[in-house]
């Protein structure tokens, strides 16, 4: 384990994760919002509209756009259509 800095709050923690555990639980709640959201509109929609219609920052749907589950998630939904 590393010391990190936290991508949505900006404090240091220690940890293989990208945010620190006070934000974990918000992290993976909008994270599953966004996966829902893209789920039943796609991609069609520009990350400001998206974030006006889901309450995500523009900055946290960037950083859910790089993880790795996202990723993942991204290859099933193409391999559904």
């Amino acid at each position: 384990m590393e010391l990190n800095k936290c991508s949505r709050c900006g404090n240091f923690y220690v940890s293989n994760t990208n945010v620190c555990p006070k934000c974990s639980a918000k992290d993976n709640f909008e994270f599953s919002n966004f996966k829902s959201y893209v789920q039943e509109n796609g991609f069609e929609n520009s990350l400001n509209t998206i974030s006006n219609e889901t309450g995500i920052t523009v900055q946290n749907l960037n950083r859910f756009l790089e993880y790795e589950d996202f990723q993942n998630f991204q290859k099933t939904l193409g391999n559904l259509n």
